[in-house]
């Protein structure tokens, strides 16, 4: 038997280098990227540009990572939501927590994807995706995390450590099961449903003030979380965080692709932390009892470009 080993493999190798260059492959993929930038535009729910509201402050987070739930490549501004091509679904788990928005799922966090800025989120083979011409794109997030700048105010026998750099987790997707958090360094046990707007914070104290460090953690109000979509005649869910927007080219998928091709996801996070700014000091403040917190009242991204690469 040995002795057909040889001819049998260069036949293979010969057949295999015969193969068209130009043949399509199903080796060829969609990979899809994570940008965020705080130079984006800021824009609101209607995908208008938007201003800072009295009486609140806000800054550009660093972003660490960000997982999508959901991502939906659009032929045009009319086409309903999940009336496109899916290019990715999350796992979902059963849920029971009460709710206004009739949502009787949660997306399954422990399962989650988490991808830095520039860091590939998925790949997906052209194969499995259907012909057409894509103009828009739909990505429902439902967690980021990232540093944002604070004041810690009235600690034991220090007093005030201004200007701080810590970690928030921000869940603004529709509804999320965790079980166990780590925010940077530090843990949270949640093991229950959180929908829309629920974060926790972590000090990230150097030392010697590393003994003070906490997790903080909070609910942002029913639909203060910022969603963008553009297209007013398809709308998404309420109580999700399904993000909309345009590509900076249309997007064709022909069934002869014969390369690769890169889409990267760019998400505008200009001013997009925003809080409750009490004393009006343009500054977040927190007090390590818990006491004076200044509430988180927006945690979403301010809007979305999907950029092409052939």
């Amino acid at each position: 038997m040995k002795r057909f080993l040889l001819p049998a493999l260069a036949l293979f190798v010969l057949l295999s280098g015969c193969k068209d260059k130009d043949e399509p492959s199903t080796s060829n993929v969609l990979r899809v990227k994570l940008a965020f930038d705080p130079t984006q535009e800021r824009l609101d729910n209607l995908g208008n540009p938007s201003t800072i509201p009295p009486g609140n402050a806000a800054q550009n987070p660093t972003v660490r990572g960000l997982s999508a739930h959901f991502i939906e490549l659009v032929p045009t501004e009319f086409t309903p939501y999940q009336g496109g091509e899916t290019v990715y679904q999350g796992l979902d788990v059963p849920a029971d927590n009460a709710n206004s928005f009739g949502f009787t799922t949660a997306a399954d966090f422990d399962q989650a994807i988490v991808r830095a800025s520039g860091e590939t989120f998925i790949e997906v083979p052209l194969s499995d995706l259907g012909p057409g011409t894509y103009n828009h794109v739909r990505v429902s997030v439902i967690y980021q995390n990232g540093d944002v700048v604070y004041n810690l105010k009235n600690i034991p026998q220090v007093g005030d450590l201004d200007g701080q750099t810590g970690t928030i987790a921000s869940f603004v997707g529709y509804n999320n099961f965790i079980t166990n958090l780590t925010v940077n360094n530090l843990g949270l046990t949640v093991n229950d449903e959180r929908l829309q707007g629920f974060w926790a914070f972590e000090t990230n104290l150097s030392s010697p003030y590393q003994q003070y460090n906490q997790v903080y953690s909070g609910q942002a109000p029913e639909n203060a979380t910022t969603v963008v979509n553009p297209f007013p005649n398809a709308p998404v869910p309420q109580g999700s965080c399904v993000v909309s927007g345009s590509l900076d080219q249309p997007l064709e998928i022909t069934g002869q692709e014969t390369s690769d091709i890169e889409l990267t996801l760019s998400f505008s996070i200009n001013q997009s932390f925003e809080w409750e700014d009490t004393n009006a000091n343009g500054e977040w403040d927190l007090d390590i009892g818990g006491n004076t917190l200044e509430p988180v009242v927006d945690m979403g991204l301010r809007g979305l470009i999907g950029k092409v690469v052939y």
